[in-house]
């Protein structure tokens, strides 16, 4: 059951003056499908909006905070940034799965923890607050919520990579590959689930609307796991 967006508005440090806008912003099509509320009103929409206003702001902040970078390094910065993984992680940092209305199925098979509609969610609440209170506040959600703690984020972006490196400076020799656990959905609308493994251990797991995702996702969690054994 999804809870009050009164605490959301709390928790975001925005008050709403069209309600309906934050309510459809958590409207899952799922949701929509199964109550028959009409397409345009699930956030679909507000995501598509949402995700061009976030790419301004965060093209904006980062050609001002790297005078010297070229566009080449910007831009994969900028990736690191908006990407699935990193927008989730920072839907995470405010509940915003909680606040989520899902049809049955995307609820009984985890939807509310799911990387692609928790992302997508907080691409439709931006949209939602750019409708609302102009790119002012949008912008500021933005500064707030996703351009926080640059450098832990850039590490979903180039997780794959730094865990290759990890992985090659242990030992030599050692077999990194990962291996897709589950498929599902629709072509226009899938979902993988993906585990890292290491000598054929699993030390990291993941899931995202496209393979690619999810390992970078797995690969993460498995920087971690590495990181934490190392430092033990």
């Amino acid at each position: 059951m999804n809870r009050d967006l009164k605490e959301l508005e709390k928790k975001i440090d925005y008050l709403f003056s069209k309600k309906k806008l934050l309510r459809q912003a958590m409207i899952h099509s799922s949701f929509a499908n199964e109550h028959h509320i009409d397409k345009p009103d699930c956030n679909e929409r507000l995501e598509f909006l949402g995700d061009a206003v976030l790419e301004a702001v965060s093209s904006d902040f980062l050609f001002r905070e790297y005078p010297d970078k070229p566009e080449g390094e910007l831009t994969k910065i900028r990736a690191s940034l908006v990407c699935e993984p990193t927008l989730a992680f920072c839907a995470s940092e405010i509940g915003l799965g909680e606040y989520l209305l899902l049809g049955k199925g995307e609820e009984a098979t985890g939807g509310r923890n799911r990387d692609s509609v928790v992302s997508d969610a907080m691409e439709a609440l931006i949209g939602a607050i750019y409708l609302d209170g102009g790119f002012a506040n949008a912008k500021e959600f933005v500064h707030r919520f996703v351009l926080n703690d640059l450098e832990h984020k850039q590490l979903f972006y180039d997780s794959k990579t730094i865990l290759q490196e990890i992985v090659q400076a242990q030992e030599p020799g050692q077999i990194l590959e990962y291996g897709i656990l589950k498929e599902e959905g629709p072509d226009h609308h899938k979902s993988f689930e993906v585990q890292a493994l290491l000598n054929g251990q699993e030390i990291g797991r993941g899931s995202g609307r496209t393979k690619k995702a999810a390992e970078q996702v797995a690969a993460y969690r498995g920087i971690l796991k590495l990181r934490e054994h190392i430092c033990t």
